[in-house]
């Protein structure tokens, strides 16, 4: 029980700090302390977290620019992952890639994609390998809502599903696509039941749940690993935020982001925690000290790393 109990606070504890890492790069580059832009996924965190304790070690994933979540959830370093956002050589990418274009592949996760669906042909084509060199491990993509319309999705959902590559498709339903309502822009709002055209199964669930989150995904990645194909899984959810820097989301309104926040995952997560006794308050609070203070620690850490030196400004340049 207590082994059960330390992973659930390992990854409440992780949730949290997907939560204040995201919060604080969102008042950095929007306080113009970062240049550029960010999306960040505040409000999404039990998708990142409920996956990555569904899957193996040895899983890929694939994200895409709303994709941080996912990072950290995959054993992501913040520091590292901070120093790029600041532009200096100790990040990820040396300073180059940015917000959206991070990547380790030595802990599975492949990287993010600033292209809308960019991500999906490149985790059926990991999984593709996988099944070659018959191994048991499976590639997991994160898509948004945006990325059920693309030629992409299509094309490889048929393709995943014609050769039961072990690929599942996890998309992130925010309900808007940059300011469009997902309602004006899909005439089925329901993107499960597209997966039942390509042959593989497709289920919508309650993407601020972390336990329906992570159960449904260890079911379908079990059967994945044994030959069974791909599956797509939809997760409602929503996210706190704007689409990205600047979007001062006057398309939506307060009350509705007020519905929604009662019932975000971080509350629903901790009150069960308690309810429980898996925690108590005064843990809670501990708990989020300790995430804050890392936070800190990884701003702290990328101000003082260099910026990348201007003789290598070619380097891992390929067009």
């Amino acid at each position: 029980m207590k082994e059960i109990n330390d992973k659930l606070i390992d990854d409440y504890t992780t949730m949290l700090l997907i939560r204040c890492f995201e919060e604080t790069v969102d008042e950095l580059f929007t306080t113009g302390v970062v240049a550029g832009t960010v999306h960040t996924c505040v409000g999404q965190e039990a998708v990142a977290v409920g996956a990555s304790s569904a899957l193996q070690k040895t899983d890929v994933v694939t994200s895409n620019h709303r994709g941080h979540g996912h990072f950290i959830a995959k054993g992501g370093d913040i520091r590292r992952m901070m120093a790029e956002m600041f532009g200096k050589a100790d990040g990820y990418s040396g300073g180059r890639g940015g917000s959206q274009l991070m990547a380790d592949y030595k802990l599975g996760f492949m990287g993010g994609n600033g292209i809308v669906g960019g991500s999906i042909p490149l985790a059926a084509g990991m999984a593709l390998r996988f099944k070659q060199q018959k191994k048991s491990n499976i590639a997991a993509c994160f898509i948004g809502d945006g990325s059920v319309n693309q030629g992409t999705f299509h094309e490889t959902l048929n393709m995943a599903a014609l050769w039961k590559l072990p690929v599942l498709f996890l998309c992130e339903n925010n309900l808007y696509a940059m300011s469009t309502p997902v309602a004006e822009g899909n005439a089925n709002t329901d993107f499960a039941v597209r997966a039942a055209s390509y042959g593989m199964p497709g289920v919508s669930v309650d993407g601020n749940d972390f336990f329906t989150v992570k159960e449904t995904i260890r079911g379908y990645a079990g059967l994945a690993r044994s030959g069974e194909g791909p599956a797509f899984i939809e997760f409602k959810t929503y996210r706190f935020s704007g689409h990205s820097r600047g979007d001062q989301r006057l398309y939506r309104t307060r009350e509705e982001e007020n519905t929604w926040k009662k019932k975000g995952p971080l509350l629903r997560m901790k009150k069960y925690l308690i309810q429980n006794d898996v925690i108590t308050e005064d843990d809670d609070r501990k708990i989020k000290i300790s995430v804050r203070k890392k936070v800190q620690e990884a701003v702290k850490f990328s101000k003082a790393s260099p910026y990348p030196d201007k003789e290598t400004l070619l380097e891992g340049v390929y067009a």
